[in-house]
């Protein structure tokens, strides 16, 4: 059985004496979340922590189902990792410690498995990125029963359990919780309809894919509370560094699970994560941070106001306008994405159309030597004379030229009748001297004429 208690609000498993003596060979401790992996082969860590992402048991359960068997133990009687290192590292402690030479943490590392973790807090602890992680996927773990406490799997505060809200909370988690499990077996009913078993796929195959579909569904309804495990492989200088941005995080869960972390690490790596809470080294780099993020937070609240939608001066013009950014261009293909596989149209990366893409004159039937009109052009329409205006005006309206006109135009230079050509005066009298009627615009036969050009002002010869 676990021989103490851990103070934090996290489930605990229990083991029979014999489970107990293998596990405490190979964890540094049987009854917390937090925990670290020694006297095993690198290989067996890894296929652990492999198995551990589509597994819903801790891993220490599935150490003991799974892997136990298979691996040699008798050598390891007498060995309890839970204790620590009895052994001082002075070594360590002179060339790290005194010397300051980080680069003496990253020659070893640690396999570290972190349970019960909120989603909130998966996010901080994979946020630095400088380690190897392994996480539980939703996909393919379903949340849909209770641990043996009773209890669904999301974190519960103790903040918010003590406040006058902490009933509420639970209640609503639970039911949340229930309408995940209730919609399972439908949407397994739903998609083995739609994707029936082909030939080839063995059953397990195709029983696992319809659960995949279901668990991917429906994770949507998983709040941010829902707690994953996860494993974390990292150098003592990668983990120094986590823990000092712990310590210093906003969240309550994160600065908890950092001391969780910390007394793990310090019975594997003790040298190397040393100076994490060491006032004048990394405490105080961490109240750094602390006072960086809280100054940064008040300048944020004094330019943009307490929700960030304006100036939080009153007489400013833009004080409760709103936010002054304008989002141009996004990308939409994760949100098409989104919607064909909760569709199923089975097309995760549509075709781009446009008005002479190929495919679209494919499946409008639209023949290859259209244009891109239809019919012919239209003219545009002759702006016709405000008739009303000149019936107003004093001034006799001006007979229109034409063919259907009775006048005749004469032109004339010098007083004699004249064409735009230098030989047409004489082609351009008639039998009895005057010059003929003008052909109609758009007529056979019909010539340019010779546009007019004004003569210099001492011309005597005035054009009438």
């Amino acid at each position: 059985m676990s021989s103490h208690a851990v103070d934090v609000p996290y489930a605990q498993e229990t083991w029979t004496t014999e489970e107990a003596d293998v596990l405490r060979r190979y964890f540094t401790n049987l009854d917390g979340p937090v925990f670290a992996l020694v006297n095993l082969p690198e290989v067996v860590k890894g296929a652990l922590f492999a198995r551990y992402s589509r597994s819903a048991k801790s891993l220490r359960r599935l150490f003991l189902d799974e892997f136990v068997g298979d691996l040699e133990i008798s050598g390891d009687h007498g060995v309890d990792a839970t204790v620590g290192l009895a052994r001082a590292e002075q070594l360590y402690d002179r060339v790290f410690f005194e010397y300051g030479d980080d680069s003496v943490a990253q020659l070893g590392g640690v396999h570290l498995a972190c349970e019960q973790a909120s989603n909130l807090l998966t996010k901080v602890l994979e946020r630095g990125r400088l380690m190897s992680y392994m996480e539980k996927s939703t996909r393919y773990v379903a949340y849909d029963t209770r641990l043996p406490s009773g209890r669904y799997r999301y974190y519960r505060s103790p903040e918010i359990l003590a406040s006058p809200l902490g009933a509420r909370y639970v209640g609503d988690m639970d039911r949340m919780f229930d309408a995940y499990r209730q919609l399972l077996p439908v949407l397994y009913d739903h998609f083995s309809q739609r994707h029936p078993k082909v030939a080839g796929d063995s059953d397990f195959a195709h029983r696992q894919a319809l659960k995949a579909k279901a668990f991917d569904t429906v994770r949507g309804l998983l709040p941010s509370a829902a707690t994953s495990n996860l494993g974390i492989y990292g150098s003592g200088q990668a983990y120094e560094g986590l823990l000092l941005r712990m310590r210093a995080h906003p969240l309550p869960e994160a600065r908890d699970y950092s001391d969780l972390m910390l007394t793990e690490l310090r019975k594997v790596i003790p040298s190397w994560v040393r100076r994490v809470d060491v006032a004048d080294r990394g405490s105080a780099w961490s109240k750094y941070r602390e006072n960086n993020d809280a100054a940064m937070a008040d300048l944020v609240t004094a330019l943009f106001g307490p929700d960030g939608a304006g100036s939080a001066d009153a007489t400013s013009p833009s004080a409760g306008a709103g936010p002054e950014v304008t989002l141009v261009d996004w990308d939409e293909l994760p949100r098409w994405t989104l919607i064909d596989k909760a569709l199923g149209l089975g097309s995760p990366d549509p075709a781009e159309t446009y008005s002479n893409s190929p495919h679209l004159y494919a499946e409008l039937s639209i023949p290859e030597e259209a244009g891109s009109t239809v019919g012919k052009a239209r003219k545009s329409p002759v702006k016709r004379r405000d008739t009303q205006s000149e019936a107003n005006s004093d001034k006799p309206a001006r007979p229109r030229s034409g063919a259907n006109s009775s006048s005749t135009r004469r032109r004339t230079r010098g007083g004699q009748p004249a064409t735009g050509h230098p030989a047409g005066n004489a082609a351009a009298t008639g039998a009895n001297g005057d010059a003929p009627a003008e052909t109609p615009p758009g007529s056979a036969g019909t010539t340019r004429r010779r546009r007019r050009r004004r003569k210099p002002a001492d011309a005597t010869a005035p054009i009438s």
